[in-house]
């Protein structure tokens, strides 16, 4: 099975201590985000877990640990976008982060970590220019570290709207300039470029639509064939293997202002001021009326190599 620990919160970031410590014990606890009572136990044994998926603003607090992942298989996206602490007030500046990158790189391999230039919104101080120049050097930066970069333009979610209301949708016209210029960076410095959730509108500049963390990504970067149960994907249009989320919603202290996995500034704090490192919970711990069900877990590697061409 995957376990995936990105869409809800950023682990590496913040949590990482926490998660090191479930790794040691084999196990950990996660409350169902709208029926907090149900707790699904999740084994955290290489012998079950298939791939690990990260996703992350700042891998750096994690890589201290890293020697006690080295029997796992991973997968990691890292985010790192040209903005302003303006829009990102707590992620660390790029050139910390691209260097964490580089080094997360030689840890795991090329294949098995990705760069997420996203969300792509335009303002004046951020313009379709500054998007392309910005992009343009940092893939220079990134070259020989990656061979994918993953794009993805702004949606307006309710929360996006509430903490970030100057926030506008980006046009075709500018969709379609950012996507030609960044699919020839793309090129020039070894990278697939590929788009989540985007359509197919950006297919002709020769860029992948087919999604950003697909079967096919995962099986590239962990050199093994996954033989996954069919089942819908709960993400209209999204062909990516999400696996099951370990993390927890209004949990993530980078306050960006297009976040969609916070609801306020203040809920965060709160539940953060709730962490404990050697909870089985991200947040808290044991409640009354708790119903723990053990995961279904099963490997989905069918032992055939993949040939990493």
């Amino acid at each position: 099975m995957i376990i995936n620990t990105g869409m809800r919160t950023d682990i590496p970031a913040y949590y990482s201590k926490w998660f090191i410590n479930r790794i040691r014990e084999g196990f950990v606890l996660v409350r169902n985000p709208y029926y907090p009572n149900q707790v699904t136990r999740y084994s955290l044994t290489p012998d079950v877990v298939d791939v690990l998926e990260f996703c992350t603003k700042n891998p750096e607090p994690m890589l201290t640990y890293m020697n006690e992942l080295k029997d796992f298989r991973q997968f990691w996206f890292v985010t790192i976008t040209p903005y302003g602490k303006d829009i990102e007030p707590n992620v660390p500046d790029k050139e910390i982060v691209m260097d964490s990158f580089k080094r997360l790189s030689d840890i795991v391999g090329r294949r098995a970590v990705g760069w997420r230039y996203d969300p792509i919104f335009i303002t004046d101080k951020y313009s379709l220019d500054f998007h392309k120049e910005a992009f343009e050097k940092m893939a220079e930066n990134l070259s020989g570290y990656t061979d994918q970069a993953v794009i993805s333009f702004i949606d307006l979610y309710s929360k996006t709207k509430r903490n970030f209301p100057e926030a506008r949708e980006v046009a075709l016209e500018e969709r379609a300039k950012i996507g030609q210029a960044f699919a020839e960076s793309g090129k020039k410095h070894g990278m697939t470029i590929r788009t989540c959730l985007e359509g197919n509108d950006l297919a002709g500049f020769g860029i992948d639509v087919s999604g950003c963390m697909t079967k096919e990504v995962l099986e590239r970067a962990i050199g093994t064939e996954l033989v996954v149960p069919n089942r819908k994907n709960p993400r209209e249009g999204c062909s990516c293997l999400l696996g099951n989320d370990i993390g927890m919603y209004n949990t993530c202290g980078h306050f960006c202002r297009y976040c969609y996995a916070n609801y306020d500034k203040r809920t965060v704090v709160e539940n953060m001021k709730k962490h404990d490192p050697k909870s089985p919970f991200l947040i808290g711990g044991a409640m009354e009326g708790d119903r723990i069900t053990n995961a279904k877990q099963m490997s989905y590697i069918s032992g055939q190599m993949v040939l990493n061409l």
